[in-house]
């Protein structure tokens, strides 16, 4: 089963930055699609940003030219870069990767979560 470990959550003022990181690991595997959602508080989980196989990348309204989704395929990690943030982006964000695994169609995988707190 594959893993995922994300890092890089915290508390920043408005008009800051993070960088989100999550990490993949496992027995032989291959990432198509990674995305992450963002879960605010009495809000339900939506898609902020997804980067497909061939890479291109799709963004919420609410923060495109704000935030910009990579990843290092080397190192099977998909980063979300996060700038001017607003307290409206206060939410716990989520990894999300499809994958496959010799002998078993490809499924989805999540991460923990990590919290981003926008406040002054």
């Amino acid at each position: 089963q594959v893993q995922l470990v994300e890092s890089g959550g915290g508390l920043v003022q408005p008009g800051g930055s993070l960088r989100l990181s999550c990490a993949a690991s496992g027995s032989r595997f291959s990432i198509y699609n990674s995305a992450w959602y963002r879960q605010g508080p009495g809000n339900q989980r939506e898609l902020v940003a997804r980067i497909f196989t061939n890479g291109p990348t799709t963004y919420a309204d609410s923060v495109k030219g704000r935030f910009t989704i990579s990843r290092d395929n080397a190192k099977n990690t998909v980063f979300l870069q996060m700038n001017s943030l607003k307290p409206e982006d206060t939410a716990v964000y989520y990894c999300q990767m499809t994958v496959s695994q010799i002998s078993r169609p490809p499924y989805d995988v999540w991460g923990q979560g990590t919290q981003v707190t926008v406040s002054s």
